[in-house]
């Protein structure tokens, strides 16, 4: 059987579909040139993520701290709910606490010196905590500091729920991992004009019965323990129904344990 020539061979079929196949070239085009311009747009917008993402590396990576302040959404609607839980808040104020909480971690931790222990998640927790379950008086004692920054960012969420706090610090300050200058620095970054007893500093430890008569010397409306420390003693130092922040340790009757958030544990002082 004779071959069929193809169609595209012959003269009069190439010239009634020319005008057809420019216009399917022209469609190509636009479409090519389409492409091209998202591609190039999108090349552009990764190169902008890029500079941002390291720019915002540099300020919230794990560099010079415990951890990374880059939470994720999922990170926050927990702690939210764990917040919410603790406290009894039931509206909004706990998320509105956490957002404020998480901006001074990283405006303090920017312009101090050293870094605030423990994760982005527990931090936030315990500045937006606190307030939050109204303690009986602006006393506040922090047993164990690092560098100041903690206590200082404390001292300004009380402030914002109209408390001002007096700070007492329990620390051997022997420089490792900071010294008291550093902290007395750390701790202008709290703010305020309060009295000039605004911050106390004791230097030891809180196991030394010289250091636990000096600070005898009032009750605390709150009471942050860092580490493990004899919970009996810290009891007796706190006014009734204070807030004391522990970790994970058995605690002495006359402190009635409200919950968890994060990585802390919260009583309540009888």
């Amino acid at each position: 059987m004779p071959r069929m020539p193809s169609l595209l061979s012959n003269r009069l079929a190439k010239r009634v579909m020319r005008p057809a196949f420019a216009l399917v070239e022209q469609r190509m085009e636009r479409a090519t040139s389409a492409l091209q311009t998202d591609l190039d747009a999108l090349h552009h917008a990764v190169a902008d993520l890029r500079r941002q993402s390291y720019g915002l590396g540099l300020l919230l990576d794990r560099a010079g701290r415990d951890g990374h302040r880059m939470p994720t959404a999922t990170q926050v609607d927990t702690l939210v709910r764990e917040v919410r839980a603790v406290t009894g808040d039931d509206g909004e104020r706990a998320r509105h606490d956490v957002t404020v909480a998480y901006r001074h971690l990283v405006a303090l931790e920017a312009l101090g010196a050293g870094g605030l222990a423990g994760t982005v998640t527990d931090v936030c927790g315990r500045l937006t905590t606190v307030p939050l379950l109204a303690p009986p008086n602006g006393e506040v004692l922090e047993i164990g500091t690092a560098h100041g920054l903690f206590a200082a960012a404390l001292r300004r969420m009380l402030r914002r729920g109209g408390v001002e706090a007096r700070l007492t610090i329990v620390d051997p300050l022997d420089g490792s991992p900071t010294r008291e200058d550093e902290v007395r620095g750390n701790l202008i970054l709290s703010g305020g004009a309060g009295p000039a007893d605004a911050a106390r500093i004791e230097r030891g430890g809180f196991d030394d019965p010289d250091v636990r008569g000096r600070i005898a010397d009032r009750r605390y409306g709150v009471i942050v323990v860092n580490g493990s420390h004899d919970l009996a003693a810290v009891r007796d130092l706190a006014a009734p129904g204070a807030v004391v922040v522990l970790g994970d340790q058995p605690r002495p009757a006359g402190l009635t344990g409200l919950g968890r958030v994060a990585d802390s544990v919260y009583c309540r002082a009888a």
